[in-house]
């Protein structure tokens, strides 16, 4: 919480000599104020952030030559300035060390590295007919939320099963406004369609109450009377709607079933284990809400050396909530060292009481049994699976002469038809696998390209990757430049891509060509080089299906994002794009001429006979289409 602190107390002090003498320097302008420390090296690249509740007596534990770890040694060696920043209270010291460590990545702090928002289900409130849909990111819609579940696979199975218990609409409003019959999903029971009045408003709002309820964990209860609705119709010889009743009481116990385990005593809570080996470290995190099990994600931090799992612990809960609201309690399997800040601190985040837990039997301790047997067998696959990685990057440095084992690999592709919607792609892989959170697309805006000019969007794509990493990182200090370029071509395209670097005056970065073989199938693939004969791989060989699945997921992501481009192209409707022509002008444009396209071809008479479009409008419709 960087607000409350005083800026004018910031203050460094360059030294000539490092290590323990350097940190001694700056005791005597300390105080024993609370604040946040950092540890730079001598080319003033943070080392360590920290937090102090006593900034003095915490600099001259630093300020000893002995009993620290190997790692702290090496950090204080390596130190040859510090920065300081006092705060008003210790938990304004936690939160904004947090802040320091996601923003700076320093090198011997524990790291969060995938930090992204869980999604909730949205119950939206803003239209009298309300909207049940997925929702990520910052709470401004009106409307209930549900959440945060671990993954949006698990929001789009609970979605996909609430639509047939409850009937739902999950359209735009801007969809919903324009229909004028039912659509397909009122056909196949997944809607009760409200759009055009197939239900009553308060049928309707019964239904919302009732999924409220459910995801609000009253879910016995719901299913309670809807068993009691089937038997009434049953009885009443209504067995059509006995049916409908029947299915949605399947749907509910589906929902339930693929929870697995629901807490009995426990309603609103994150439980997080952590399971240490080989230093790595493998966070579990399993999502209760409403007394039920939304399902678990799990994390890798980067740790440094001999890191105790409270300090991993303690690390992973300050970045994890930085931007994310904290439950009612948080159950642990590792005690930290400073319980009753962090809960301060969370407190202060959530508006309310955060209880951090680490039991000892019962339920809850069975519940962190589980999630440490998770965290447990995921850390294993995780290891094995970086084993093989390490050695097919080892494979690929062989193969292609390389200086060592690539750390980045970036791999580019476009796709286009005949031209129209091209976009470019590049997918990013390194020690760990596929870094889908590097993956980039390019929207290709050269409007003097060729259609089908494979190198001039080659090129676009290049200048643009290359432009915003020498802007972004000039010196290659944060890990965003490449170690081996792979292009998706031959001869041709690696001799352009060549040129392009250039051009930047990057030419140190390898790059090979992946070009088919002559029958133009898996398994033939010759590989192109700058200033090199073409060169193949064993058929057998492992790099040679690792180069394989590599160029295969750049085309899968090009192929996506040309897809979803050229899908957006085809429903957009250019009657969207005219100011005044909302919703219910769009509606009555389309009654009285059939389609966007006629009216397109409409003269001004005709445009200004519509009910409810005036001259004016009319005028401008018709100059938006003539113009076009």
């Amino acid at each position: 919480m960087t607000a409350d602190a005083d800026p004018s107390t910031e203050s460094t002090a360059p030294s000539p000599v490092t290590g323990h003498a350097c940190i001694q320097g700056y005791l005597k302008t300390l105080d024993s104020s609370p604040g946040v420390y950092r540890m730079l090296d001598g080319q003033a690249r943070v080392l360590y952030v920290g937090k102090a509740r006593n900034l003095k007596a915490r600099v001259s534990s630093y300020a000893r030559p002995t009993g620290h770890s190997a790692r702290i040694d090496r950090m204080i060696r390596d130190t040859a300035s510090m920065m300081f920043l006092t705060t008003r209270t210790e938990t304004e010291a936690l939160l904004l060390e947090q802040n320091l460590i996601k923003q700076l990545k320093p090198k011997y702090n524990v790291l969060l590295r995938d930090d992204k928002s869980f999604p909730n289900i949205l119950v939206a409130k803003d239209h009298a007919y309300p909207q049940i849909k997925k929702h990520r990111g910052a709470k401004t819609e009106k409307g209930a939320y549900f959440g945060p579940f671990a993954s949006a696979g698990a929001v789009n199975r609970t979605l996909n099963q609430l639509q047939k218990a409850f009937l739902l609409r999950n359209c735009s409003d801007s969809m919903f406004d324009s229909r004028t019959r039912p659509c397909l999903l009122y056909q196949i029971k997944r809607c009760s369609a409200p759009c055009t009045g197939q239900i009553s408003d308060s049928d309707y709002a019964e239904s919302v109450r009732d999924a409220e309820r459910f995801l609000s964990g009253r879910s016995t209860k719901v299913q309670e009377e809807l068993a009691e609705q089937m038997m009434e119709a049953s009885e009443a010889m209504e067995f059509e709607r006995a049916a409908a009743l029947r299915d949605r009481i399947r749907a509910l116990t589906t929902v339930q079933s693929s929870q697995g385990i629901n807490p009995r005593g426990v309603d609103e809570a994150d439980v997080i284990a952590l399971h240490m080996d080989s230093g790595q470290a493998c966070v579990q995190v399993f999502f209760i809400r409403s007394g039920q099990n939304w399902g678990n994600k799990d994390f890798y931090p980067r740790l440094a050396a001999d890191v105790s799992p409270a300090e991993v612990m303690e690390a992973f809960l300050g970045q994890f909530y930085d931007n994310k609201e904290p439950p009612k309690q948080i159950i642990l399997s590792d005690g930290i060292e400073d319980a009753d800040l962090m809960c301060d601190a969370l407190g202060q985040k959530a508006g309310r009481k955060v209880e951090l837990l680490v039991p000892q039997r019962g339920e809850k301790k069975e519940l962190v049994s589980g999630a440490l047997r998770n965290a447990r067998e995921s850390l294993a696959r995780k290891m094995a699976e970086s084993a093989t990685q390490a050695k097919l990057l080892t494979g690929v440095a062989e193969a292609f002469d390389l200086d060592g084992p690539p750390q980045r690999i970036e791999v580019y592709d476009n796709s286009h038809i005949q031209g129209a919607h091209a976009v470019g792609g590049m997918i990013v892989a390194g020690p760990e696998g596929f870094m889908k959170n590097h993956y980039r697309k390019f929207n290709i805006k050269g409007d003097d390209l060729t259609p089908g000019d494979d190198f001039g969007m080659m090129k676009e794509v290049l200048s643009r990757r290359f432009s915003r990493l020498q802007k972004d990182d000039p010196d290659r200090e944060k890990g965003q430049w490449p170690d081996l370029l792979l292009i998706d071509g031959g001869a041709g395209q690696v001799s352009a891509v060549a040129e392009i670097m250039a051009q930047y005056g990057v030419e140190d970065i390898p790059m090979v060509g992946v070009a088919k073989g002559i029958d133009r199938d898996h398994g033939k693939e010759e590989f192109h080089r700058v200033g090199k004969m073409p060169m193949a791989l064993r058929h057998n060989d492992p790099v040679l299906y690792f180069i394989q699945r590599l160029r295969d997921e750049a085309h899968r992501f090009a192929i996506g994002t040309h897809r979803a481009k050229r899908a957006k192209a085809v429903v957009a409707n250019p009657l969207d794009e005219i100011a005044g022509v909302g919703a219910t002008r769009k509606r009555a444009l389309l009654r009285h001429f059939g389609s966007a396209k006629a009216v397109s071809r409409a003269n001004l008479v005709d445009l200004k006979a519509v009910d409810g479009i005036s001259d004016a409008l009319a005028e401008k419709i018709y100059d938006f289409f003539q113009d076009r």
